[in-house]
């Protein structure tokens, strides 16, 4: 069994907001694009990550860009924002992934399709909040903190596998008294994130479902979209389309209109 206190300790190691990200968050919550970028142009890892980001093929743009000013300027405050919550959970990324056969070049494609899919959701759920936008950049981090934690069970975490054929989140439950939900609002609260976007996120495990209709409703999107882009072949290889279990009765109302929408045949 893993500790709360070792969970805990884990979590504390999250990098908190250092001081060009806290200009930059300020500076985007209030729409001043040109000058979040100049802030952020003071963090040439931010840069670097932005620039990353941006130029996969998913964005479909034809040259590079390589500006950071442009950069946010083609993001947008919300998608700049999410991206730069991304930056920071990218953080954690381990140098060698032992669980899932990652590594940083389909973490980070991980991030932006998921990124850029909540996107496509949220306009055309017509919903504009920036925090909303937010919260899909957290369930990477549970993949991440995932990684950590059990790499101090691995043969436990093997044997549970092999024997009871059980997804890594149940597996997380049994180890350590936590899933995979309950990280992500662990790193919300303490990048004092607002309530509703953990609030999303634990609705979107499938197996806490929100009294708010509205919460709700994200959610049911988001479980989705997780799952849809865990299908991915690249995923699948690495071991993540194992992550939760898929819970079909909870999004069968949206699921015709989410695969008209992400053109599924």
């Amino acid at each position: 069994m893993i500790t709360k206190e070792q969970v805990n300790s884990f979590i504390e190691k999250i990098p908190p907001e250092p001081k060009v990200l806290n200009e930059t968050f300020a500076l985007l919550r209030i729409g001043e694009l040109l000058k979040a970028a100049k802030v952020a142009e003071n963090d040439l890892a931010l840069k670097a990550y932005l620039k990353n980001i941006v130029n996969k093929p998913i964005y479909g743009f034809k040259n590079e860009v390589s500006d950071i000013s442009q950069i946010f300027g083609i993001l947008g405050v919300s998608l700049s924002q999410q991206n730069v919550y991304n930056y920071m959970i990218s953080l954690l990324s381990p140098k060698k992934w032992t669980l899932f056969k990652l590594n940083s070049h389909l973490f980070y494609e991980l991030q932006a399709n998921l990124s850029k899919k909540w996107q496509i959701i949220l306009e055309h759920l017509n919903i504009e909040n920036k925090e909303i936008y937010a919260a899909v950049s957290l369930l990477p981090a549970s993949i991440i903190v995932t990684e950590a934690l059990f790499n101090q069970k691995i043969d436990d975490v093997n044997l549970l596998r092999s024997t009871k054929a059980l997804d890594y989140n149940t597996i997380l439950v049994r180890l350590c008294g936590i899933d995979l939900f309950d990280i992500c609002e662990q790193i919300a609260k303490k990048w004092e994130m607002d309530e509703n976007i953990y609030k999303i996120v634990q609705a979107a495990s499938g197996v806490k479902p929100s009294d708010d209709e509205k919460i709700n409703m994200l959610a049911k999107w988001m479980h989705l979209l997780l799952f849809y882009e865990l299908s991915n072949p690249h995923f699948i290889e690495a071991g993540l389309n194992d992550f939760v279990d898929f819970q079909i009765d909870y999004i069968s109302d949206i699921y015709d209109e989410f695969s008209s929408l992400m053109e599924i045949e």
